[in-house]
């Protein structure tokens, strides 16, 4: 009976992964069989979010906690994580990339919310942010969301973080950018006073200047992020979900967290990892 259990145990988890299934077990015209006859995925990421997704200047890899999620997917579809081809994604091309069908998914620090949910469909999260805020490391004037009124806020076009700006402190004046990379010079040059984004985001942005920006550490709201995919597609969706709910219990998603976020002094996972499903 032992056996016979064991045996009901691991089909359960093929059927709901599909990570043992043989070429050709998923149904015809599905986007699992597509990608998996192709022999390649395709993914919308970010290139200058270092921590998330980063593109090396030197190497050309592309490094990163949604690199690493990304390429576990590709592992499982095709049976290798090399088998991969990354698309720089900014955000505010996410919902196009995806309706075009010019990425299979995006992966790509993308908070679920209501209003791009009707543009496309979302995994369960895979992780959970806050947003938080990045300043010089020798001005003492900001110390809380609270403090922002009347300063220069820097943030990214097609993000959370300006709604919640916009709510919270209406009396900042936000410059919104193509993408937080542009930030940063502006801040290290006093041209911006602030820049705010999700604290993982920010804490890779810091790792780059320790020794002329700090993070404010104090988060004023939660971002969950899911991997977008084209609106309706049930099936991947669920194939997706099945995967993020294997990394969880069997360890992949906590080995690549430790390789990325991870390293950073003073990231815990606690808040930022989903609850085992």
């Amino acid at each position: 009976m032992r056996a016979l259990r064991a045996l009901v145990a691991a089909m359960l988890v093929c059927l709901s992964t599909a990570s043992c299934a043989e070429p050709g077990a998923f149904p015809e015209g599905s986007t699992m069989a597509r990608i998996r006859e192709r022999g390649v995925l395709t993914v919308g990421i970010k290139f200058d979010q270092p921590l998330f997704g980063y593109k090396d200047p030197v190497s050309g890899r592309i490094t990163g906690f949604d690199a690493e999620m990304a390429r576990l997917v590709a592992k499982d579809l095709t049976g290798s994580e090399r088998n991969i081809r990354f698309v720089e994604t900014v955000s505010r091309e996410r919902e196009n990339f995806i309706e075009q069908g010019m990425v299979d998914l995006v992966v790509a620090t993308y908070s679920i919310t209501p209003s791009r949910a009707e543009r496309v469909s979302f995994t369960d999260p895979y992780y959970y942010a806050g947003q938080d805020l990045l300043v010089r490391r020798n001005d003492s004037t900001i110390n809380q969301v609270s403090d922002l009124k009347g300063k220069v806020v820097c943030t990214a076009i097609g993000s959370t973080s300006v709604d919640r700006l916009r709510t919270i402190v209406p009396e900042a004046d936000l410059e919104i950018v193509d993408a937080y990379s542009i930030c940063v010079p502006a801040l290290v040059a006093g041209r911006v006073d602030a820049l705010s984004t999700d604290d993982t985001i920010l804490l890779g942005l810091l790792a780059q200047h320790p020794d002329t920006l700090r993070l404010v550490g104090k988060p004023f709201g939660r971002e969950p992020y899911g991997m977008g995919i084209r609106r309706q597609d049930v099936a991947f969706r669920d194939y997706l979900n099945g995967l993020i709910s294997r990394w969880l219990r069997d360890g992949e998603w906590d080995r690549a967290y430790m390789a990325t976020i991870g390293i950073t002094p003073g990231a815990t996972s606690d808040s930022a990892r989903p609850a085992n499903r």
